[in-house]
């Protein structure tokens, strides 16, 4: 006695996890991009602060 297994369960539960396993890796790269590029945003107002400020040492008498 065998029992009919329908390949077609199997193909779409691995298209399944492919998908949400892609939506992830995508969700997870896109948060890290904005992480990285605030502490860009970040790194360059403070050295833009600390260039000014030695701009100004420099130029006074």
């Amino acid at each position: 006695m065998r029992e009919g297994l329908n390949q077609m369960d199997f193909v779409i539960a691995a298209y399944a996890i492919g998908v949400v396993g892609t939506l992830a890796m995508v969700v997870w790269a896109w948060l890290a991009m904005r992480k990285a590029e605030a502490r860009r945003d970040e790194t360059r107002r403070h050295e833009t602060r600390h260039n000014e400020a030695s701009l100004d040492e420099t130029r006074r008498p």
